[in-house]
């Protein structure tokens, strides 16, 4: 009778973990961060001075362009009294066809703490269409 009947064979437990699943996942993962790692570096290095900097000697005062709280734009030349208020188109054509007499010509840019960054940018990039090399921003010693 006992030939009839089938036996069921014991079977060993296994005591391994399966990892091929993991290494699966590892290798999904590693090509994720490899695709987003370059995308994340937006950043540069930047060397600011230290603000007990002492200022350039230089043989002539540099022109200084002012950005106001409102945006607009003011020259100051180093024999002028005072600035005066030019639109952005005004200021570059005078600053490239000074820029055209003195290649040394020094600019700086000066703005109020109000004034926002993007107007800050505006006036240097104005600078920067008249062709001038050596641009600066003013701050206060402290």
């Amino acid at each position: 009778m006992m030939s009839g009947i089938s036996r069921r064979k014991k079977r060993k437990l296994k005591s391994e973990i399966n990892v091929v699943p993991y290494i699966d996942v590892m290798l999904v993962l590693l090509i994720i961060f490899m695709v987003t790692a370059p995308l994340l570096t937006l950043s540069f290095e930047v060397e600011l001075p230290t603000s007990h900097a002492k200022a350039l000697e230089s043989k002539q005062d540099p022109v200084v362009v002012s950005v106001l709280s409102d945006g607009q734009l003011s020259l100051k030349l180093p024999d002028a009294k005072a600035p005066e208020r030019m639109a952005a188109e005004t200021l570059q054509a005078q600053l490239a066809a000074m820029a055209s007499q003195d290649k040394s010509l020094r600019v700086i840019v000066a703005a109020d703490r109000s004034v926002t960054y993007e107007k800050v940018v505006a006036a240097m990039d104005v600078i920067k269409a008249a062709r001038i090399e050596k641009v600066g921003l003013a701050t206060d010693a402290r």
